[in-house]
């Protein structure tokens, strides 16, 4: 039974970081794409990073590029995402996911395109 469990969120202030973290635990030999989505009321949830937990990637939506760095330590079994310069705009709910299957550039950000979530972790910047 996989299961991901998602840590690290709270309020911050514009200009600060935070460092979410995100432990995986069933995945037997890992899985082989794991991403950060998220997600505001109202709105569809929407990719931030992905890699190849091979050792691929990794790869960044436009509006996070340069601010936000995602990681993999496959001994811990856990995805991170180093998340700086925050802004009010990345107010939101921040999901784990994670794909049994290797993915295209054209999916990577796609949600049906990973199997299984958590259950996310919020984080609010205030400005």
């Amino acid at each position: 039974h996989v299961r991901l469990v998602e840590s690290g969120g709270g309020s911050v202030q514009a200009g600060g970081s935070l460092r979410l973290s995100c432990a995986a635990s069933g995945v037997g030999y890992g899985m082989p794409y794991m991403a950060w989505f998220r997600q505001t009321p109202g709105n569809e949830r929407e990719g931030i990073a992905t890699l190849y937990t091979g050792g691929g990637g990794p790869h960044y939506a436009d509006f996070v590029k340069g601010r936000f760095r995602i990681s993999h330590d496959k001994a811990q079994a856990t995805l991170y995402i180093q998340m700086n310069n925050l802004e009010p705009e990345d107010t939101a709910r921040y999901y784990c996911a994670a794909s049994k299957n290797y993915l295209t550039p054209d999916n990577w950000f796609t949600v049906a395109a990973y199997d299984y979530w958590g259950q996310g972790t919020p984080v609010t910047v205030s400005s």
